[in-house]
């Protein structure tokens, strides 16, 4: 099947793509088109600026015109083509946690993906464009499993993607994640430095394993670490990550011999089965908190998951019902 876009377009650039260079709007306005067929349009001039030739580090400028010539893009039998019914849109709409000009953020459920990819077309972001057309620039500041729920940022304007990002890379945004994990984990257990790296398995599957931090490939790996409540064989505990390794958390409680509750990649396959009868089936981790600065503000904001309006945002994201009813169910020790 084929995705038509057999028209030529001419697209004005508004303040949300100014400053943008043009192969990366094209990568944006053209899902699904291949970098080396962008890039091959670019280098024979079939996309103009103001009906001019340009190069792909070109940046645009608001008011420019960008002619975009007809292309058609191949959609994969196996992609799942998801259009957002009224339910799940008004179930996002009911996540937005905090929103202005400059951004949103969303308490993202479990199970959606942040963005289309692997045989999936839609993911969280995919579904607010086609639920805000209006919106002419919405783009994710950054990533969460799909296995884990939470607080999510997405940025309005190309600005506020840039200064949180920003922050993101020099490490001024607080992120705080709930998580239930197995056994009684100990007072003293407040951080761990522990160094990771990222392997590939046959299959394709990435795992991110503990290792020497002199090995090819590691990175320093730090998370800290509170207990919130002690149960009978597992603890509910606080994790902020002070690197952002790929799945630090969930690897870091793995090698404190503390694996997360319902984690099928790093967990423990007895646990999981326990709680899957209680009726738990996802993983018990839950990005609990944002702190950031915004644009042009040196006014620290705490996004979380049930509270927006105010100029200064002290609310923690609330776990769905699921993982309520699953903390009734554990007794105290």
């Amino acid at each position: 099947m084929l995705r038509d876009n057999s028209r030529v377009q001419i697209i004005d650039i508004n303040d949300s793509h100014a400053g943008q260079r043009v192969d990366n709007f094209l990568l944006s306005k053209l899902k699904g088109v291949p970098k080396s067929r962008i890039y091959r349009l670019l280098r024979k001039g079939e996309v103009r600026v103001n009906k001019g030739r340009i190069k792909p580090c070109h940046k645009l400028l608001l008011g420019d015109q960008v002619r975009i010539p007809p292309i058609r893009t191949a959609i994969t039998a196996s992609t799942k083509i998801f259009t957002p019914n009224t339910r799940f849109m008004s179930l996002l709409e009911n996540s937005v946690v905090y929103e202005d000009r400059y951004l949103l953020v969303i308490n993202k459920p479990s199970g959606l993906a942040v963005h289309g990819g692997s045989g999936i077309s839609s993911g969280l972001i995919e579904c607010l464009r086609q639920m805000r057309p209006q919106q002419h620039f919405l783009e994710l500041v950054h990533r969460l499993d799909k296995e884990t729920s939470g607080c999510v940022m997405v940025a309005k304007k190309r600005s506020a993607l840039r200064h949180l990002q920003e922050q993101l890379r020099s490490g001024k945004i607080t992120k705080i994640y709930h998580a239930l994990v197995a056994g009684c984990w100990s007072r003293q257990c407040q951080s761990i430095d522990q160094p990771l790296v990222k392997n590939q398995l046959i299959s394709g599957e990435r795992i991110v394993k503990p290792a020497q931090i002199n090995l090819p490939g590691v990175k320093q790996s730090l998370t800290e670490y509170k207990i919130i409540k002690l149960y009978q064989h597992a603890s509910l505990i606080e994790a902020k990550p002070i690197t952002g390794r790929t799945h630090q958390i969930r690897v870091h409680c793995q090698f404190a011999g503390h694996p997360i509750v319902g984690d099928t990649k790093y967990g423990n396959d007895t646990v999981n089965k326990k709680f899957h009868s209680m009726g738990l089936k996802r993983l018990f981790l839950h990005a609990f908190r944002l702190e950031f600065t915004l644009p042009g503000s040196t006014e620290t904001v705490t996004a979380a998951a049930s509270h927006a309006g105010d100029a200064k945002i002290i609310v923690e994201a609330p776990f769905d019902d699921k993982l309520t009813a699953i903390c009734k169910q554990l007794t105290m020790p």
